[in-house]
């Protein structure tokens, strides 16, 4: 498919995925919004794609919702019935929470990589990945209480599984900047590198070494990990007892202990 507020480039099962709104500092209109769920929808169905790297074009990785589109829930005012006001503000506000749920929903790992501005929407968009990496100028701010509204599309779901609740609440209740040096020391991202050139390729490295590995086991791992976010211990060893009964005996498996023994390098499906 073409995408206009995207560029999507394949390699060797990594497929790279970039903001490309530069001039509006990729800020997320709905039709942004609604390629960001097919993208991924699309991505997740493709066997030649492995692993996803998440970027943005431009000054900054992303500005968050496009102001424009929220104006335009004000704009809803103009209906005469209350109650069918709400019922349009609760189905857009599922769509946008959609098009993010489609970026966890992934059976790829997604691995953000951010350069400067990450603002807004688009901490909502990289909690939901599965890696983050940043370079020293990132920055990371939940700017939804500035506005005089709460952010609404997964950041106060997803960033209390990933760093301390009690920082949370000071990022968002105070709308500060968090720098990338505190992302790294709380674990919000991965690592941090000197400018987005070194961010890049060192994130396709990782990227290569993951769509090495089977496939099947990247795939089921992912499930296990989000389903372990949720659950207890009892519930994820019993979820991996199925998991494993439904899909241990796979090609896969036979094609690791053949490259084991001949010592080569091992080829698996898609």
């Amino acid at each position: 498919m073409t995408y206009t507020r995207f560029k999507i480039e394949h390699e060797n099962g990594v497929a790279m995925v970039v903001l490309n709104r530069p001039e509006k500092a990729n800020a997320l209109d709905l039709i942004s919004w609604e390629e960001l769920r097919s993208i991924f929808e699309e991505l997740d169905r493709n066997d030649e794609v492995r692993v996803i790297i998440l970027s943005g074009a431009g000054r900054h990785f992303c500005s968050g919702i496009d102001l424009e589109l929220l104006m335009s829930v004000q704009q809803m005012e103009v209906a005469d019935c209350e109650g069918r006001k709400r019922e349009k503000i609760k189905l857009l506000i599922e769509t946008l929470q959609q098009s993010i749920n489609a970026i966890e929903k992934c059976r790829k790992p997604v691995m953000a990589a951010i350069h400067n501005g990450c603002i807004g929407g688009a901490v909502d968009i990289v909690t939901a990945c599965d890696m983050r990496f940043s370079t020293e100028n990132a920055y990371f701010t939940i700017k939804e209480i500035d506005m005089g509204m709460v952010a609404d599309l997964g950041t106060l779901q997803r960033l209390p599984k990933l760093i301390s609740p009690g920082l949370v609440a000071e990022l968002t209740f105070t709308g500060r900047n968090l720098s990338s040096g505190e992302a790294l020391a709380c674990g919000l991202v991965n690592a941090v590198y000197d400018n987005k050139d070194v961010m890049i390729e060192a994130v396709k490295e990782k990227a290569r070494i993951i769509a090495d590995k089977s496939p099947l086991s990247i795939r089921g791992t992912k499930s296990q990990l989000l389903y372990s976010r949720d659950h207890s211990v009892a519930e994820g060893l019993q979820y991996i007892q199925i998991w494993n009964a439904a899909f241990l005996l796979s090609n896969d498996l036979k094609e690791s202990f053949k490259a084991t023994i001949s010592k080569k390098k091992p080829k698996f499906e898609g």
